[in-house]
């Protein structure tokens, strides 16, 4: 049986997070909608990269939601870039049992 790991299953993951080491890292609270807004505006990851002066990499991590923390200064250069308010981006969706 192979899990298949996307963040909308994250909490049935944490759960299972001892099978085969597929998933180490906590459920977190806070969701990056990067991917839709840059499906909203017609952007590619390259070009967002290049105009926020991102590597491709760094800014994958954050599109999948991987990165454990964020700069202000490139929050505001992504919402600069994508002309759009930083909660367009960020989510908070609260843990089950809190």
């Amino acid at each position: 049986m192979i899990l298949r790991f996307n963040e909308r299953n994250a909490k049935e993951l944490r759960i299972k997070r001892g099978f085969a080491g597929l998933y180490r890292r906590e459920y977190m609270g806070i969701i990056v909608n990067l991917d839709v807004m840059m499906a909203k505006r017609k952007k590619s990851l390259t070009d967002l990269a290049n105009e926020v002066d991102i590597t491709l990499a760094n800014l994958s991590i954050l599109k999948n939601n991987k990165a454990k923390a964020v700069r202000f200064s490139t929050l505001e250069a992504i919402c600069r870039a994508l002309n759009c308010q930083p909660g367009d981006i960020l989510q908070y969706e609260e843990e089950e049992g809190e």
